[in-house]
């Protein structure tokens, strides 16, 4: 009989340090971070209806109105009991 030859699969084999595997690690934790924050971003832009200017004044754009309605943004303060 006749027997078949196996063939040689090759190993691919990588060694790394501590430190290198470190690095990508931390490298890797940047660019998820990166990715997060930019989707945050980007949904906040695209859900958002309000139309800022740069100044700290924020304006919604009516549809069929040429007047704009402007809403300042205002922080609560709780009053003190006297």
């Amino acid at each position: 009989m006749v027997t078949r030859r196996k063939t040689k699969v090759k190993k691919l084999k990588f060694e790394l340090t501590k430190s290198g595997v470190g690095g990508i690690g931390v490298i890797v934790f940047c660019l998820f971070l990166w990715m997060f924050l930019l989707g945050v971003w980007a949904g906040q832009t695209m859900l958002s209806p309000y139309k800022s200017s740069g100044t700290g004044v924020v304006e919604k754009r009516q549809a069929g109105s040429d007047t704009q309605v402007i809403r300042a943004d205002k922080k609560a303060i709780k009053k003190k009991a006297e």
